[in-house]
């Protein structure tokens, strides 16, 4: 299909926020509100924030005039975007497309806050800028089919969110069609993302997807400055459809651009863990409520996902019977089990309680996880699962199509509020909590994007 690549460049060079649907402006708001919480929690917290930030300072990229969530000092702004991006993603806490399978914000919104610190940019534009990002990013993953990439070794949040970066950021440095091409062009050469990190816990997933921020901001003051990158990037014999995937689908990339907002089905996560063990924590949490379940009775467990999350977060199953780091913890859905039919949920603050605990541990030596029909009869729409609890000679059992914090069973803006407090208390007063999440909240009506930033600083 030929043209792919110069239609994403006139849309988001050409979209403005007066284009936006206002329950997209509103859903936006709400978007970047969760990955702000996210990033001060894992500026403080997250186990591979002080290499990073040691990393970025051996690196000279302090002393800048951008803003790094949660963080006290400036950065210059591609280091900003990185930091942003990394913090982003630390907690796998940040939202997800379950069609596309990937996270949106985590690598756009963070170069678009460089970008727009850069600029000097409205709130207005921000917005505008970080919807092209999620247009672009979900529909690259939609096109290469998110299942064969993944078979293929990458991670689509960093392969296709480096092109969302560059296109969000090259809206606000003022790109032109053809510069907004040369943008996509560049950001070719940097798509990346490999899925390696399963196999041990390590830190990578956070950090390629905070470098396709960075990348993305890159490629698009790179072309800013009248750098030439290639045309048809996406769609050319040696583009991103024919390298990352054996049959990608062109026609998903325009299909319903402008019209169709992709935004719109953005999900939220009520739990830090890998979307697709959300369904059967929800399944659990309902099973163990409705049913009294305790975990002292509890014989067996059987969780039933699709196929593309089985083989995420349920095999090898002695592996995930056993994880070694909240990275593993993350991707194992036995050890979501256990801690939610212990506790009942899931927040941030069990991984350092649960990981090591022997109750927890052996819970998790009874939970299985399968391929299911129903399951996988509702994917690639919904990330269903489905959960089995055997205990005192009963099996209960309990399907959930719409996992909570999908765009069919949304966060109401109270659940919002409740998430980014909890995630930001430690380390911000409830005045500059409150004062930083008006100005998220109300962001199309601020004309300095900066001075919003500004707010999220830690005090």
């Amino acid at each position: 299909m030929d043209g792919v690549t110069k239609r994403l460049a006139e849309f988001a060079a050409g979209i403005g926020f007066e284009d936006l649907p206002a329950a997209v402006v509103a859903r936006t708001r709400l978007l970047v509100l969760d990955s702000a919480g996210i990033m001060v929690r894992a500026r403080h917290e997250s186990e591979s924030t002080p290499s990073l930030i040691s990393a970025a300072e051996r690196l000279g990229f302090g002393g800048g005039d951008c803003t790094v969530i949660g963080d006290s000092r400036r950065y210059t702004p591609s280091a900003a975007a990185l930091i942003n991006g990394t913090l982003a993603h630390s907690l796998d806490f940040d939202d997800t497309h379950a069609e596309a399978s990937l996270h949106s914000s985590a690598p756009i919104v963070p170069a678009a806050m460089a970008a727009a610190e850069m600029a000097g940019a409205s709130g207005r534009d921000f917005i505008a800028a970080v919807v092209a990002g999620y247009e672009v990013q979900i529909r690259l993953s939609l096109a290469l089919d998110p299942a064969a990439h993944y078979d293929r070794g990458f991670h689509p949040t960093a392969t296709c969110g480096v092109f969302g970066a560059a296109v969000a950021a090259g809206r606000l440095l003022g790109l032109d069609a053809a510069g907004m091409e040369s943008a996509l062009g560049i950001a070719l050469s940097q798509a990346a993302g490999s899925l390696q990190f399963l196999a041990d816990g390590a830190w990578t997933k956070r950090s390629h997807v905070g470098q396709a921020a960075q990348n993305g901001l890159i490629a698009a003051t790179l072309a800013a400055e009248g750098f030439k990158g290639p045309k048809e990037a996406i769609e050319g014999k040696r583009g991103f459809l024919r390298a990352y995937a054996p049959a990608a689908d062109a026609a998903k990339v325009t299909a319903g651009l402008g019209t169709a907002w992709e935004t719109l089905r953005l999900a939220v996560k009520p739990y830090p863990s890998c979307r697709y063990t959300h369904a059967a924590m929800d399944a659990l949490a309902a099973l163990r409520r409705d049913h009294d379940i305790r975990p002292e009775d509890i014989e067996a467990v059987e969780i039933g996902l699709p196929e593309t999350g089985w083989k995420i977060v349920g095999e090898p199953e002695d592996d995930k019977r056993n994880p070694q780091s909240v990275v593993d913890g993350q991707f194992s859905m036995p050890f979501c089990a256990a801690v939610v039919l212990r506790e009942g949920t899931l927040s941030w603050d069990h991984y350092a309680t649960h990981l090591t605990d022997p109750a927890t541990r052996a819970l998790g030596q009874r939970v299985s996880t399968i391929v299911d029909p129903q399951a996988q009869a509702a994917y690639p729409a919904n990330m269903a699962g489905v959960a089995r609890v055997t205990a005192r000679g009963n099996t209960y059992e309990a399907f959930v199509e719409v996992p909570k914090g999908e765009p069919g069973n949304f966060m109401d803006e109270s659940e919002f509020m409740d998430k980014f407090n909890t995630l930001c208390g430690p380390y911000m007063s409830k005045q500059a909590m409150d004062r930083f999440a008006r100005g998220l909240l109300t962001l199309d009506q601020a004309n300095s994007v900066a001075s919003v930033l500004g707010y999220g600083q830690a005090h």
